[in-house]
């Protein structure tokens, strides 16, 4: 309010229009407050391409030091905004010093812009890029941020070894829990099963869990996050020796990104299967 009585509220209203690539839909994105939005989305080497209108309020002039556009990639951590790092900065100069009597649309183009990091909304650190208007003033700069998502789509693993591994307190219980493959499609079904070769302590229930593991930093600096996204009850009820239990889980259901290993020196996501065994005193038997 103060502002506006001595002149110094906005004097315009800013809004940028991107040109999404030809027959591709926006994607729909879910920050960490469960807002959701929708975004264009773009590839590795493709323009960014768009326009920037000002609109001015009625009966106002704009002066200003010098209008530009740029695009930015920036590692965000959630934590300490002192760990943030700007990774991308391209700028075009939209208009020199002067002012603006009129309202103007400028076209602006970024071609063949390298985007090798996918767009990432994790625990602690966020990936984004977006498109930021700058109308420098001597004072209260005016400044528009307009976010685009970029998705770059890996090939398969040549590879994917199935998942083998052994639990078990001595003479009291062993099992064995096997799946089909390390490597999973973000639609993808997990396939497997769980083999009870030695049962001598009450279960009473067994879980299983999908993690997702976040790490920000390196080395003593490193920080990681765990979070729990899906969790199901795959037995209840006490289990005999030779009992098997098969395992369909249908990962379209959970809220996953491709997994990333050290991205920019700056963080890693990894995803690990977690089979949690509860018996009767409620002591819980777990294996990652």
């Amino acid at each position: 309010m103060l502002s506006s009585l001595f002149g110094m509220g906005t004097p315009c209203q800013i809004d940028v229009k991107l040109a999404k690539p030809e027959g591709r839909k926006n994607a729909t994105i879910k920050d960490r407050n469960g807002s959701t939005y929708k975004a264009p989305v773009f590839k590795d080497g493709e323009d960014v391409r768009g326009q920037v209108v000002i609109n001015l309020n009625k009966g106002k002039k704009l002066d200003h030091l010098g209008i530009r556009v740029e695009l930015v990639g920036i590692i965000e951590n959630l934590y300490d905004k002192n760990q943030n790092s700007v990774f991308l900065q391209l700028v075009r100069d939209l208009e020199p010093p002067g002012s603006l009597t009129d309202n103007m649309t400028y076209d602006f183009a970024f071609n063949r812009v390298e985007k090798q990091f996918e767009s990432y909304n994790g625990i602690v650190v966020r990936l984004r890029y977006y498109i930021n208007v700058v109308i420098n003033r001597n004072y209260n700069r005016i400044t528009k941020e307009e976010e685009f998502i970029v998705q770059n789509v890996g090939e398969e693993p040549a590879v994917s070894v199935p998942i083998k591994m052994e639990v078990g307190i001595e003479e009291c219980l062993h099992i064995e829990f096997e799946f089909t493959k390390n490597s999973f499609h973000l639609k993808d079904c997990i396939l497997g099963k769980v083999s009870f070769n030695l049962v001598r302590i009450k279960i009473k229930m067994m879980e299983l869990s999908i993690i997702r593991k976040e790490t920000v930093g390196a080395n003593q600096a490193a920080v990681t996050e765990n979070e729990t996204l899906s969790k199901f009850e795959i037995m209840d009820g006490a289990p005999v020796k030779g009992e098997l239990v098969p395992v369909r889980f249908y990962l379209a259901s959970t809220d996953l990104t491709p997994s990333y290993d050290n991205v920019n020196n700056r963080f890693s996501c990894r995803y690990s299967l977690n089979l949690v065994l509860i018996d009767e005193q409620d002591r819980r038997y777990f294996k990652q």
